[in-house]
This record gives C-alpha cells, structure tokens and sequence, in this order.
C-alpha cells in the first residue's frame, strides 16, 4: 500500500509550512480550588480559538497567547468555569470555585470548535469519557444507553455484533439512520450493514466499524442531536453527528503511566421458556395406548418438529434416540424411559471478556503525546465463537514556534474472529439447539461426526430405522464448530493538523484526515450441514478509503460587551471502495474434495464470484459567524454548500444553512443567587443526506460465464439521471435552567424535522423491463420531545451524590409519497409487517383480521367463525381499492418514551454508580415464538390453553363471559383444552386411537346464502356440535399476533463499585494513582413480555423491502436471536505512575 507515504507527505508538508510565523507570549500559572486543592487536567483554553492545555497533576500549566488582548478560559467538571483577561500579566494564578455541574461548560462542536456550552442555541450532549469507561463495554457505543436524551441505542445480538445507534428517530427511508462519527475531526465510516456469509441460510453480522474505537482512548463524547448543531457537516448531517475526542498527553506534566485491566464473565441464567413435558411426536401416547409397529413399543418421531409426544419424567418407556451399538447391529430396538433434559444450560457457555490497555504520556513545553495499546479477547455463549481487537492509538502535539502546532492521530485497529456464529434460522446454533427435542440430551451430541461417515455426515437424531446419514436436523456442535465465520478487520485512520495563530485575533487549521478499512471475510462450511451437504467455502475482501482536506480560518474579536467571531473553511472528501467475493454457489455442488477450503476446489461452474468498485468526491466550502452581547444574548449563523460527484452535473450543488440564538435569561434579569441559570434557545436548520455512487445513470453488470461467453446484464432497477439528495428541514426550541449554585438542572427541548425528497424505489410496469425505478418523493415527519434532569443531593467533604435523567419521545409519519403509492413497505414477515400507509406512523405493524360475524343485529355479533374442520379463517385484505388501510396495526416497534436515570454515590474514597434504562411501549414479533410456539415447544403456549375441565355447563360458561372469550376486544385466539385429560383436553380419535388431546376455538359455525349473508348453524362453545382439534393441530399460523409482544424493559445497564486507594498511601509505592472496581452489567432485566426474549435484539439480519431496501435488519422482529441472559460478574483495576 501507499497510503503511508502519502500520510508522512503532508505531515512533512505541514512542517515546513511552519517557516516564517510570529512569536506568541507564554503565560504560566497553577489551577487550585477555593480550598487549596491543586487541580489536574483542568481545560485551559485560548477563547475563540482551538488552542488550549490541561494542567498537570500538580495543577501547572503553561500556554502561548498572542497578545495582551487574550482571554483564557478554565473549565473543570465540577468547577465553574472563570475567563480571565491576559493584560501584561505573564503568571496567572487561578482559583474556581466548586459547582455541581460547570455552567460555563466547555464542549465540542462541529468542526471541533469548542465553545461554551451556555451560548449554544441548540441541544447538545456530552458524555466524559471516564462515564464511558466506567464499566468495560465491547462496543463504546452501548455505554451511552440511557445517558443521552433523544439517542436510542440497541445491540443487534452478542458482543462483536452490529450495535444501532438513532438520533431523533429514523427519518430516512433510503439509509440505515446511523449519525455521522467523526473521531478527533477525522469522519469515519460506520453502518448497520454489516450481514455476509456464503452458504445457504448461513447470515452472519461481523459488527459496525464503529466498534473499532477503544473505550479506554476517549476523552469525551459529543452528540450533536439537531440539525443546528450538525449543519455544517451538510450532506451527511441528516441523521446527527457524533463527536468523538480521544485522551492526548496534556492531561499532565512529564510522563505517566496507566494501565487499565478488566475481566468479567457472563454467566448464563436464564433461557427461552420451552418446556420439558413431552417428547418429540405428533400425540401423547402411552403404553397402554400407542400405534402398533413392529417393535411393539412406542416408537419417537424423531423427525418430528412437534414437541407434542409421549409425556417426559412420568416412567414410559419408548425406542428413541441415542441408539447402542447392540441395537444397530441387531435391528432391535430397547425401549429406554423418556427423560428430559436442560438443554439449553448444558450448550452455553459462560462467556468470558478481558480487555487490557496500557498508555504512555508526556507533556514537555514543545512536545506532548499519548501511545496507547488495547488487547480485547472474547470467548461468546455459543461454543467455538469469538473475538478479538488490538488497537494502538498515538496521539501528539509539537510546538513548532510559540505560535504554530503541528498535531497528529494515528489509530490502528485489528479486530478477528476465527467464527462469528450466524444469526437468524439455517447455520445458527442457537436455533438447532433450541428446535432439539427436549427428551435428547444435547450432551451426547458434542462427538457431532457420525460414526464412519467422519468429515461427510453430522450425528443428528434419527427414528430407528431410517437411513442416519438423510439428515434432516442440525446438530448444533456441528453448526458451532464446522461452519466457521472468520473475518480480520485492519483499520487504519487519524489526521496530521497544522494550526497557526497568524495575529492576536485570526488563526488558521490544515488537516489531512484518513480512514481506510481493508476487511476480509473466509467462511467454510463443512460437508453434512443440511443445506450445503456437499459443504460450501468462500472468501470476501471489502476495501474502504476516505480521505479529507480540509482548512479552517478564524477571527475572534472581543469589543466592549461585544463578542465577535468568524470562520471560513473548505473540504474535499473523496470516497472508494471495491469489493471482491468468490464462493460456492448457494445450494450448488459444494466442494469437489471434502472440508478441502480453498477456491481451486470448486468447480468452475458452481463458482460464484462478483467485483465491484465506487468513487465518489464532495467539496465544500462553509462558514459561520457567531455574536454575543454582554455575556447574555447569542447569534450563531452557519452556511454550507456541497458540490457531490454522484448527482448531475446541472444539479449537484446544495446549500445547507442554519441560524440560532439564544438568551440568557439570568444575566439580563437580577433573578436572585438561587437562580443559577433561566437560559432560553431556539434554532433552524437544513442538512440532508447524499445518494450513493452510480445511482444516475445504468450500467452493464458483468455476470457468470454461460457456454464459453461472458453474460451481461443491466441493474433491475431503472436509475435516475435527475436525483438529488434528501433534504432534511428541522427547528427546536429549548429551555434549560439551574438553581441553587448547579445543584438542580433541568433542559427541556421540543424539536420537529420534514426530511423530503426522500430516495426510493417505486414499482414499475413489468412491460418496461425493470422492477423498479429510484425516485425523489415523499416526506416524512418527526416531531419529538427530550428533557433532562439532575440533582446533586449531597455534596460535603466526604459524601457526594448526583442523580441525573433523560427522557425522550419521537415521532415520525409518512406524509407524502410518489403519485400512485399509497404506502411504504419496511419488512412482511410472519404473515403480517411493517407497512406504513399514508398519514400513518413509521414502526406500524400490521396483521390479518380474525373473520367474525359482522351483523350487529346477530346474537352472534364479533363471534369468530368457526370452519367445518374447526378452524377459525383470516381476512388477509390490507388496503381498499382506494389504497386505504383496512387490516388492523397490533402495534409499533419504536417506544412511547423512554428514561435513562444515571446515579452516582460517592463516600471518601469509595463510589458507586448506577445507570438504568426504561423503555415504555412499543411491540415486536418474535420469529422465535412463532416458529417455537406453532411446534408445541413453549410453555407460555401450554399455559394460555384453558383448562375448564371444572366448569359443569361450558356453553353458558362462555356465553355468559363473550366479552372475554368471543368479542374482538377480549382475548386474542382462544383455545380450550390441552394435551392431556389433566389439561382439560377433549378426546379426539385419529387413527383409530382416542386421547384426551383435543381443543377447540370458542365461535359459532356457519355458511354464506346466495347474499353473502353469514347464517348460523351451530355454536362452538364445547357443546353438542362443536367441532374438536388436536391439541398440536391447532395453532393459528395465519396471525401475526399470536407471536408479538410488548417491548417494554427496565435494565440496571451498569452498576460498579469503585475503591480510589488514598493517594498517600500510593504515592510511597510510587504509584499517581490506583482504584479497584467490581462492576456488572444488565444485572437487572425486566420485561413486560416476560418470554426470555431481551426486546432491544429485536432486529433480524436480513435485508428490508421497498422502503429501507439498502438495509441488511429488519426492526422490530427477531429470529432466534436469543442469546441466553447472564449475570455478568466483572473485575477492574486501573493503575497510574
């Protein structure tokens, strides 16, 4: 590669650059509180520049300043925050005074311009990167959940996998919502499309990008949640921007050493609630009463999906499976008693992460820097699956002149995994462990090669007889160990930045920015699994590149009770990617030599290959003016105008402005000194969201070879020469106040966004020779709400307790669409979806209408209609000829609200914190369950049977109690009976042979006239007539609503205990620093469902349909997703010297 060269080319550049620039003033001091305590790490910054330092450990600092009219500005978390006016003064000596929460607050915004957080028109959050770090996450991301008001983050499955992160909710149609991350001024990619895999029904999620960034290297985290706040990021600013600052060596004087080192350990607690009352086979016989076969005993189907046999741990004895060697040879089976077994605790395993990082910093009056290395190891649930991350992280800062800085970041990042486990149904483990009869012991499974058939045929369960090498189930050692989902991920990106104080008031920024991830991906597929049984193998290198220059210049001017100040940049930004993927074909032939992985094994004509490359270059040019007057009123005006090379030539330029304001209320009125803050803001913006390369124009594909020759082929969908981005128009407007010296807080912010022109595919007539075509249409609104509270509850010399929380609405509906469209399809699944009709809200789904009887006159009204085999029918109708909805919403996938609540307690030296994360409403449909459920294999399907074996006249039971059995407002799909006569089942004979395994659906029989008038024949009520089922016959596959659930959590998200060793006692040891933490996480989970299900993982790796056809999840639905809760036990200890 070279790209190195490339890099040290302009940090070179920029060096010499350097020649010629002025000499600054150096001014010198100590930081302290009003009690003497010397400060480290306190911010000391040039205002209305990026220039700054922090203290050292002793509360020293040193800085440059152009002249005599400089101010400088100290903030401190827990201090607020003084500016002090330079003059002639060349030591400055500097006391804060203790606050709860600096109302001064220096944070980050766009561009990386720092500015206090008081003059901001516009809501902005940040995170410190110690609350990060507080308790060790595998993805940084997952630390902010519930911390940050209007930011939803949700894991898509196990650690190593992709982790969604919306701000404000989803608006776009075309994109995966994910904000813009930009890592010390350096954008870097990240996507929720993350789902590859070769081999059938073998879907697996190698983890977003962003997971790449090591907790323990940053500093802050900044969200910029509105447009106001993103605007200048323009084209990619549409779903919020992220900004990440990670730790340099000013922190301190001299060097320093710190080594951070965690383990915790996931222990399994609780699973899916399947039950262990029946083994494998259609109907419950006994001994007494069972088919007659040749064995004269009860023979299990081991085949069978139905959970629905022979009862378990009641003494019948049965010929199933596992088989002796005797048996097999002699043809004769021996009836063995029916057990059940724990399958679940014995497959998973106790998951295990350690992570460990070491840094090195130095702070000299020229020269600081940071070099840090973290290892990561992971062992997952699943047996066999894991992950791995090394990254190294160089941060430095030169001092070339007093006033010229020369500053780079360098961060590598290798992240691996020799096996991803797949998601979703086909090659995951969970799944084929879960569909295993719970009459098998998983255990005598592990030696998962059948005898004589090593390296050709998994060991699965079989009924005696049958041929053992027809596999018809996965073993799920065999998924775990023999389909191996490796990746390496080396990611390489940072910057090399010039800054230069040209004159007292103007100051100039260059910056090279990078980032490059080279990703491969190598899975191989053993002979045996039963959708590959030839075995499958493939390889996937992915390529990304995005470089950026941009430039920044600055004038800040303080007149009077007038601050001014003004800054002009540009950017040019060029994007590439390609991609190279050679495997088996899906359901092809397989491997020509068995488990030999390598290409040169697959035949020519069963290889699938496909090669392709993007380019895509923005410039900008943007600006922004802010102006203050008298420490009370602020103006913030910004513009940015994007020139993309993927839209027409005539037509690719766009121009993105913002304003916003805000008034200090406190500083304009005499409000009294309990009044801290009354502050007041408001804010307008319009930002987008760019196309993709080579969505203009079509372009011959090149495909597989057919006869010798080359096939060409055109895209299915017809492109769009006339595109532009989508254009996101959004304004809020905010309060925040503060009383009694900080110590209670409150922000609260009202925001609504149209977010037009949106990018999609409509459907196209099939004589025009396409599937679709990508047009500009439609607009989707959000509006939402977002507050915060805190409390400092105590704070004395030796206790100290804050309480914060975050609260959070949104809500988006579909306005418009395309002339002709009616409605946007997000996921149809489970005989219903998500589909959002005009006016309707983004999250619905749907489902088929139960038929009843729809006379209001009839003494049947509401009732369901019960069919001539017992049945009830479903109206599968969605919309009217009109194109309007007329199938029924059971529910949205996206929250009413939801409330984070952040405590931490602190005594002397020791701490405790506490996060919790409540979600409130919003539903999902579990794949899982439905599947699960439609076999017979949950106990919550055996616990909403009804059980009425005590009731003396059932019919006038039902009658007299219709509201909750028979009307459409009651009870969805009623079943009475059960499996066995002591579960109120009924008896049905079926092949001669009667058990007590019947049910029946409470409704009322029936046929249509010539009128199509429903006339009554007979009620269905468990009287004369009623027509009876069996038990495992009768699920209702037809309704979505039989498999959806409320999504509503509470989760403690993290809890540590913390001991900070005295610093007396460590300083003999020659230690700074040396604190102790024992922490856990999700330690309590509670959910309205109450299923074993967690609702945040409810997402399902496979790509979406019409509406969010470029995304590889589906929202609001989950399959087999269902990794095992644990209670994480985790241990933590930090040292510095």
């Amino acid at each position: 590669m070279k790209k190195p060269k490339i890099h040290l080319f302009f940090f070179l550049l920029f060096a010499l650059y350097a020649t010629g620039v002025m000499a600054q003033r150096e001014i010198t001091g100590v930081v302290s509180s009003t009690d003497g305590e010397l400060l480290p790490g306190v911010s000391v910054v040039l205002k209305g520049t990026i220039n700054g330092v922090s203290t050292d450990f002793d509360g020293n600092y040193s800085i440059s300043v152009p002249g005599n009219d400089a101010v400088l500005v100290f903030s401190y978390i827990g201090m607020s925050t003084q500016e002090v006016a330079v003059g002639s003064q060349n030591t400055i000596n500097v006391s804060l005074e203790a606050s709860s929460e600096a109302l001064d607050e220096v944070v980050v915004t766009a561009l990386g311009i720092s500015r206090e957080k008081k003059s901001l028109g516009y809501s902005v959050s940040e995170v410190d990167g110690d609350a990060l770090d507080n308790v060790p996450q595998e993805n940084a991301l997952n630390a902010l959940s519930g911390k940050v008001s209007g930011v939803a983050i949700n894991s898509t499955g196990a650690p190593g996998s992709s982790v969604s992160m919306v701000i404000r909710g989803a608006t776009s149609l075309s994109s995966d919502n994910q904000p813009l991350f930009v890592i010390d001024g350096v954008p870097v990619f990240n996507s929720l499309n993350n789902v590859g895999g070769v081999g059938s029904d073998n879907r697996v999620d190698y983890g977003n990008a962003i997971s790449d960034i090591n907790a323990d290297d940053i500093a802050s985290m900044t969200v910029l949640k509105g447009a106001s706040a993103a605007a200048l990021y323009g084209s990619r600013a549409g779903n919020g921007v992220v900004l990440i600052t990670t730790k340099s060596g000013k922190a301190k004087k001299g060097m320093g050493v710190t080594i951070n080192s965690s383990t915790v350990f996931d222990i399994p607690y609780r699973y899916l609630d399947t039950h262990t009352r029946f083994a494998a086979g259609s109907r419950p016989y006994t001994e007494d009463n069972f088919p007659s076969n040749e064995y004269g005993a009860i023979l299990i189907g081991e085949t069978s999906s139905a959970w629905a046999g022979p009862a378990l741990d009641q003494g019948i004895r049965a010929i199933h499976w596992p088989y002796t060697e005797q048996e097999i040879a002699s043809g004769v089976p021996v009836p063995r008693e029916l057990k059940s077994y724990n399958n679940a605790a014995n497959f998973f395993n106790t998951a295990i992460t350690s992570t460990n990082n070491i840094s090195i910093q130095d702070n000299t009056e020229k020269l600081n820097y940071r070099l840090s290395y973290t290892n990561l190891e992971n062992k997952g649930f699943v047996p066999n699956s894991d992950l791995s991350k090394n990254s190294i992280n160089l941060n430095s800062s030169l001092k070339l002149l007093d006033n010229f800085t020369v500053s780079s970041s360098l961060n590598y990042t290798k992240t691996a995994s020799d096996n991803r486990p797949a998601g979703n149904r086909g090659a995951n483990p969970i799944q084929a462990m879960y569909e295993l009869a719970p009459h098998i012991d998983v255990r005598d499974l592990e030696d998962y090669w059948l005898t004589d058939y090593e390296g050709l045929r998994q060991n699965s369960p079989y009924a005696f007889g049958d041929d053992p090498t027809q596999t018809e189930w996965n073993n799920p050692y065999f998924l775990a160990n023999e389909i191996n989902n490796g990746f390496e991920r080396n990611r390489f990106y940072g910057n090399v930045k010039a800054d230069w104080q040209i004159t007292e008031d103007l100051s100039g920024m260059v910056r090279y920015n990078f980032d490059e991830v080279n990703e491969v991906r190598e899975t191989k597929v053993s002979n045996g699994y039963t959708n590959e049984i030839n075995g499958a193998y493939g390889i996937t290198d992915i390529f990304r590149n995005e470089t950026n220059i941009d430039f920044l210049l600055t004038y800040a001017k303080k007149l009077n009770n007038w601050d001014f100040s003004a800054s002009f940049g540009g950017n040019r930004r060029v994007n590439r990617t390609s991609q190279v993927t050679n495997a088996t074909k899906n359901s092809g032939q397989g491997l020509l030599t068995p488990n030999l992985f390598n290409l040169s094994n697959i035949s020519p004509e069963n290889l699938d290959y496909t090669s392709y490359q993007t380019e895509k270059q923005v410039n900008s040019l943007y600006g922004l003016a802010s102006i203050g007057f008298m420490d009370t009123f602020f103006v913030d005006v910004t513009g940015r105008n994007d020139w993309s090379s993927t839209l027409p030539e005539s037509n690719n330029s766009y121009f993105y402005p913002s304003v916003s304001a805000s008034l200090l209320v406190n500083n304009a009125i005499n409000m009294g000194n309990e009044v801290s803050l009354v502050k007041l803001r408001a804010g307008y913006a319009e930002v987008g969201n760019d196309t993709d390369p080579y969505n203009l124009v079509p372009i011959l594909n090149s495909g597989n070879s057919w006869g010798g020759g080359s096939l060409l082929s055109v895209p299915g969908n017809l492109l769009n020469p006339e595109l532009k981005p989508e254009s996101q128009n959004s304004w809020e407007a905010g309060a925040d106040f503060a009383f009694f010296s900080n110590r209670l807080r409150f922000d609260f912010t009202y925001y609504e966004s149209d977010n037009k022109d949106q990018i999609f595919p409509v459907n196209t007539p099939v004589s025009s020779g396409y599937n679709s075509k990508f047009i500009n249409a439609g607009l989707i609104t959000s509006k939402g709400i977002e507050a915060g509270f805190g409390a400092t509850i105590l704070a004395n010399e030796d206790w100290n307790w804050d309480m914060n929380f975050v609260f959070n609405r949104n809500r988006t509906r579909v306005m418009e669409l395309a002339d002709g469209m009616n409605s946007v399809t997000l996921w149809t699944d489970a005989r219903g979806g998500a589909i959002t009709w005009l006016g309707e809200e983004i999250g619905n789904i749907f489902d088929a209408a139960m038929v009843r009887v729809e006379d209001p006159n009839s003494p049947y009204f509401g009732w369901p209609i019960i069919d001539d085999e017992g049945f009830e029918s479903s109206d599968r109708t969605r919309e009217d000829e009109d194109g309007n909805r007329v199938a029924p919403i059971i529910g949205n996938f996206n929250p009413d609200f939801n409330i984070g609540m952040t405590t931490s307690a602190s005594y002397k030296n020791w701490t405790l914190s506490m996060n919790f994360d409540w979600r409130k409403g919003g539903q999902f449909v579990s794949q899982t369950h439905r599947y699960g459920e439609s076999d017979m294999h949950t106990q919550r399907w055996l616990d909403k049977l009804h059980n009425f074996s005590d009731v003396g006249d059932l019919p006038a039971y039902l009658r007299e109690n219709a509201d909750q059995y028979l009307s459409p407002d009651g009870e969805f799909y009623v079943l009475v009976g059960g499996p066995t006569a002591e579960d109120g089942g009924f008896p049905v004979e079926d092949g001669g042979i009667t058990l007590s395994d019947g049910v029946f659906m409470p409704g009322v029989q029936g046929e249509y006239d010539e009128n199509g008038n429903f006339v009554a024949t007979a009620e269905n009520l468990g009287g004369p007539g009623t027509i009876y089922t069996r038990y495992q016959d009768h699920y209702g596959w037809d309704f979505t609503r039989n498999a959806t659930f409320d999504a509503d959590y509470v989760k403690l998200r993290e809890i540590s205990l913390t001991y900070n060793v005295p610093v007396k006692t460590i300083k003999q040891i020659g230690f700074q620093n040396l604190a102790i933490s024992l922490y856990s996480r999700n330690l309590i989970l509670w959910t309205k469902a109450d299923i074993g299900i967690d609702p945040e993982m409810a997402f399902q790796p496979e790509s979406s349909e019409q509406g969010r056809s470029g995304i590889q999840f589906k929202q609001g639905i989950e399959r087999f997703n269902v990794n095992p809760w644990a209670v994480p036990i985790g241990f933590k200890l930090s040292v510095g010297f």
